[in-house]
């Protein structure tokens, strides 16, 4: 009966902890109307690098006195050219401009206004740019919803045109420059978009010039602002590339001296060009059309430096780390995939040699010495992704030679992990490195979410608000090293308990992982939940060994589908604002619009499948196992007969990994991930197996501690270590009769 009765049990664990990490959300403020009227102020390029007393004092008295942040720009397309960042807010969805560019360039097109009176304006390409938007474009944006939110509405400039034209192309009020005294223009709509202009190029006088005259234009809109008005200032757009983070400003009742944020983002001085239109209208009190934005309205929240200028250096800072992550995480990826292919290749012939023959006849096995130093290849290569996040712990994208500085960090950090693995407690024995490297692994990853998850944050391995995907929580590629990190560990810890313990060990560190990854407080990755329950579940139904029969994939299943149902239960109840991933695609199947979320998803795992390193590292660490490691000679098989717990966790890291990628929209970049640190050891402790698999307990020995000789009847410490370790987890090694010696392997489960 109690055998029956512990995968139910196991089960009820994993549901009930998995919701428990939903249960509750951080209190992020609900945004409340503290305004009569709304002035959204652009202007094209504009980034903290170009804000100082001298230059802007305009908009440097603004931001002391409001509310700052970070802003991502980004639009359908990218580059976000300025067309397209002025559609976006107007939109408050992704959006983008119809006309013809090149590849990283913008389309050589201006923008037609005309003006049948001299009260408004009509633009006769609108029409056509909504339709593109919502029937090529995968966001389905709306442009001018903004403006149909309000019943009237001010625009100055062809750029504020783009954001306050309806959907069929009326402005309600429209200046093609501002006036020299725009009181009674912005007093005359609820909302107010201004365009103060452009600041482009790389050349620092010419940016400079142009800031001055933004601020110039600034200064006139602040003192003809309307009484009880909220003004934003954003940069739209970028107006080079590689894309950067943009100017965000809030000035008004209830915004003073904070930092920016929204629920779209849930971090402190992050917001989106798509959080300026809900902005305004919960800014006004208007109803918002929920099915037409994608963005959330900004709140200010405490915790800013007093002094400005320390205030402003922290987006500086960011802005700086994400430009540099843009151009060295593309190469840091493709030397790791380079590296661990290479490695591979090498590896293979060991694992041919790697067997010693008892006899006088054999191939010549391969010195120690090489042995010794292709595991400590193994060890490094499993760490590097776990080191290169460690590195941005150092403000490496600071210097000139950005790059450099991260590869010396990244490499001495490596070379630190790696001894520190070497000279651990137990490396001689089988799985000593494998259980260091996950647990070094896991606790990089786990403190770093613990901790608000900011080496993630436009870190070279985590992800980047220039992309705009994702600002807090759980990455990509920390969730790959994060699921096989906590599996791994489990399946070390669990082959070092007796085999009915094994189940309740996997499933209580399995839990606690998916408590972190699922956690709106930590991780905030619901979808990632669900895979590493799946993958928890399935560790746990075969950790005893045996097959995954029948009984044992529905029970995983049944945990996975259970945590799925509560997910959405408690996600659904939730406001719209602080629904995650499984909510909102379940409200989209709702409302009529789950179509576009799936086509969406589809396209971003095409996309990431195509162009991501990370998938040559899945397909290349899949096909060693299947290739190489799965062989009568590669030696995994055997490791898994003697360690069944091992292939429990390394079966649940491959079953998370390829639905969390999945569901994610990143193809195969979590597997390629997980395999970085799950294949170098699978193949290390293949090599060790390999090495002692004709090792013989001599007769007489104790059973579990006999001592093991190696070939010539050497004896072998790592061969007793071996056996102890085989006796303490599979039962006692079966002592043979005098003169009739047997492996000290345990029988293949």
């Amino acid at each position: 009966m109690l055998r029956r009765l512990t995968p139910v049990l196991l089960t009820l664990v994993v549901v009930a902890l998995g919701i428990t990490a939903l249960a509750a959300r951080p209190d992020k403020g609900d945004p409340e109307r503290d305004a009569d009227f709304v002035v959204l102020a652009g202007v094209a390029g504009l980034r903290w690098d170009d804000v100082d007393p001298e230059t802007t004092p305009t908009l440097w008295r603004m931001a002391e006195e409001g509310s700052i942040g970070s802003l991502s720009a980004r639009s359908a397309h990218r580059p976000t050219c300025p067309v397209d960042g002025w559609l976006t807010l107007g939109a408050g969805n992704f959006a983008a401009w119809n006309g013809s560019r090149t590849a990283g360039g913008c389309p050589a097109t201006g923008v037609t206004v005309e003006q049948p009176d001299r009260i408004g304006a009509n633009l006769p390409d609108q029409e056509s740019v909504v339709a593109y938007n919502q029937d090529q474009l995968t966001w389905g944006a709306t442009p001018g919803s903004l403006a149909e939110s309000v019943r009237c509405s001010v625009a100055v400039g062809p750029g504020a045109a783009l954001a306050a034209a309806r959907p069929f192309g009326r402005v309600d009020r429209y200046a093609p420059v501002l006036p020299a005294d725009p009181a009674e223009l912005l007093g005359s709509c609820v909302l107010s978009i201004v365009d103060l202009g452009t600041v482009d190029g790389a050349d620092r006088a010419i940016r400079t010039a142009q800031a001055r005259q933004a601020d110039a234009q600034l200064a006139r809109v602040l003192a003809a602002r309307p009484p009880r008005s909220l003004v934003l200032l954003a940069g739209v757009s970028d107006t080079d590339t590689p894309s950067r983070l943009h100017v965000a400003v809030a000035n008004g009742p209830g915004w003073e001296q904070g930092w920016l944020t929204s629920s779209s983002t849930d971090r402190r001085g992050y917001l989106q060009l798509v959080d300026l239109a809900p902005t305004a209208l919960a800014a006004l009190g208007r109803p918002m059309p929920e099915r037409l934005f994608v963005g959330r309205a900004a709140v200010p929240v405490g915790g800013r430096p007093a002094d400005l200028r320390a205030a402003i250096d922290v987006p500086a800072d960011a802005d700086r780390e994400a430009g540099a992550r843009h151009s060295v995480a593309g190469w840091f990826f493709t030397v790791l995939a380079t590296a661990q292919v290479a490695l591979a290749v090498a590896v293979l012939p060991l694992l041919r040699r790697a067997r010693r023959h008892a006899g006088p006849h054999g191939p010549e096995p391969v010195t120690r010495r090489v042995v010794a130093a292709v595991e400590l290849l193994l060890i490094a290569a499993a760490l590097a992704v776990p080191a290169a996040l460690l590195a941005d712990a150092a403000p490496w994208w600071r210097g000139q030679h950005a790059a450099w500085w991260f590869a010396v960090v990244t490499a001495a950090l490596i070379v630190g992990g790696t001894a520190a693995v070497r000279l651990s407690p137990g490396h001689d024995r089988t799985l000593g490195p494998l259980g260091a490297v996950a647990g070094l692994a896991t606790l990089v990853v786990g403190v770093d979410v613990l901790t608000g998850s900011r080496l993630q944050l436009n870190g070279v391995v985590g992800y980047s608000a220039l992309e705009g995907g994702r600002y807090a929580g759980l990455g990509t590629v920390g969730l790959g090293v994060l699921i096989a990190g906590s599996l791994l560990c489990g399946g070390w810890l669990a082959q070092r308990t007796p085999r009915t313990w094994r189940p309740m060990v996997m499933v209580g560190v399995g839990s606690a992982a998916v408590v972190v990854v699922g956690s709106p407080y930590l991780g905030a990755d619901s979808t990632g939940a669900i895979a590493l329950t799946a993958g928890v579940s399935v560790a746990a139904a075969i950790c005893t060994g045996g097959w995954l029969t029948t009984s044992r994939l529905a029970w995983a299943t049944m945990a996975g589908l259970a945590l799925t149902i509560g997910f959405a239960m408690v996600d659904l109840r939730r406001p719209e604002a602080e629904r995650g991933a499984v909510g909102r695609f379940l409200a989209a199947l709702g409302d009529g619009t789950g179509g576009l979320a799936v086509h969406r998803s589809s396209t971003a795992n095409i996309e990431t499948l195509v162009n991501s390193p990370l998938t040559v590292l899945a397909v290349a660490g899949a096909a060693l196992v299947w290739f190489a490691l799965l062989r009568p000679w590669g030696g995994l098989m055997r490791l898994f007969g003697i360690y069944p717990a091992i292939r429990a966790a390394m079966a649940g890291t491959g079953v998370a990994a390829g639905i969390g990628g999945v569901l994610g929209g990143a193809a195969l970049d979590v597997a390629g991930a997980a395999g970085a640190l799950v294949v170098p050891m699978a193949a290390l402790a293949a090599l060790r197996v390999l090495d002692h698999a004709t090792d013989r307990t001599q007769p007489g020995a104790e059973a579990g501690t006999g001592t093991a000789g190696g070939p010539g009847g050497r004896p072998d410490a790592r061969s007793e270590a071996e056996a102890a370790e085989c006796g303490a987890a599979d039962g006692p090694a079966r002592v043979p009769a005098q003169g009739a010696p047997t492996s000290t392997a345990a029988p293949t489960a």
